[in-house]
């Protein structure tokens, strides 16, 4: 028997949105209290979930390689439009957003995604395996577009501090684009192998990325569901991003650590979904998903970021600070021997875990 449609009229994935942009809708350009901008943090937060979903239904419906582009694209109309709203509304210095977010995303995927997928999953099963060729490939791209677009800026000589002129932020853009693509060339097509778990490639539930194609119904339901959440993102983000500055200023942070609560929060979806991989002794998903994400983190909002500084206020300061470029450097080194095994214990997610923790706590305490 056929699901009926309040199957998907009744998941939170289909309220979600909704909601968010009924309530949208209903406070835009007023005065809201703390209870109601509380109510719509969660609403935020629930709305970036709920995109990440429909972009999921819709990308493994149409398959490779347009599905992986499907969710990468989706992902970062989530993360440009959290940054552009917040640099466009903020009151302080907001230069450094972008490069604060995008770094975030760097290092919560390389030592949080990848650290956590590595513990549970060497917990469980002792040891975590996954395919050396196609993760060692995924993390070069990652460590590439992370110099190229962050620690570059830190030594060029055209213009005074970390900051691209407008020839160098177009040449790391390009570059970006076709880092990018080739990777999702590589992944999706020519060696589509190396990416998939070693032995047995069958998935345990339902949802896996092997599991049959959303049926049509569920398709369009997310196709009409996707814009609504995107929209609320953004939206939501801009009525709350002076809620998130004074939040952060009455805690006593910095005022950069915005970029790590907007990277925890694009990320969300990713690092769960690791975790569920991990967990059924699918370590190398877990991996496509981490390094996949800091990919798209750096590939797609740094060109999208350059084309939309055009028309924002100040500079963009992409060049990383001395702890930030130490924290990074440790962790590609330490990646890198993580990666080449092709296994890892517990021992190896708990070092990246910990770097993780230093990079937080050192953002809090700088």
């Amino acid at each position: 028997m056929k699901p009926g449609p309040w199957r998907y009229i009744l998941r939170w994935t289909t309220l979600m949105p909704i909601i968010a942009f009924v309530s949208l809708i209903a406070s835009w350009e007023r005065e809201l209290s703390p209870v109601v901008l509380a109510i719509e943090a969660v609403l935020l937060v629930g709305s970036v979930l709920a995109a990440v979903h429909h972009a999921e239904v819709i990308a493994h419906r149409i398959g490779e390689p347009f599905g992986s582009l499907v969710l990468a694209v989706a992902v970062t109309i989530i993360e440009v439009g959290l940054i552009v709203m917040i640099m466009t509304t903020g009151k302080g210095d907001t230069s450094t957003l972008a490069r604060d977010t995008v770094f975030a995303a760097v290092m919560i995927t390389m030592n949080g995604i990848v650290g956590i997928s590595l513990f549970v999953g060497a917990q469980k099963y002792r040891l975590a395996t996954f395919n050396p060729e196609g993760t060692g490939a995924a993390l070069a791209t990652v460590i590439a577009l992370a110099a190229l677009t962050m620690v570059l800026p830190d030594f060029t000589t055209s213009h005074p501090g970390p900051v691209y002129i407008g020839q160098q932020l177009t040449f790391a853009a390009v570059a970006s684009l076709v880092l990018y693509g080739s990777f999702v060339f590589t992944q999706t097509i020519r060696h589509r192998d190396f990416f998939l778990p070693p032995g047995d490639a069958t998935d345990i539930d339902e949802d896996g990325p092997h599991a049959n194609p959303p049926s049509m119904r569920r398709t369009l339901v997310s196709l009409g569901l996707l814009p609504v959440a995107l929209i609320s993102v953004v939206g939501l983000a801009k009525i709350e991003s002076p809620a998130i500055e004074g939040t952060l200023h009455w805690l006593g942070f910095p005022p950069s650590f915005i970029g790590v609560v907007l990277a925890i929060v694009v990320l969300m979806p990713e690092s769960i979904t690791a975790v569920r991989a991990a967990l059924q002794n699918r370590a190398q998903i877990a991996m496509n998903l981490g390094y996949g994400s800091a990919m798209a983190s750096i590939g797609l909002t740094i060109p999208t970021l350059a084309v939309a500084s055009m028309w924002l206020p100040g500079p963009l300061r992409l060049g990383l600070e001395p702890m930030q470029m130490a924290l990074f450097a440790t962790s590609a080194v330490v990646s890198g021997f993580t990666v080449v095994p092709g296994r890892a214990k517990t021992l190896h997610g708990t070092v990246h875990l910990v770097l993780l923790a230093a990079y937080i706590f050192m953002s809090v305490v700088p």
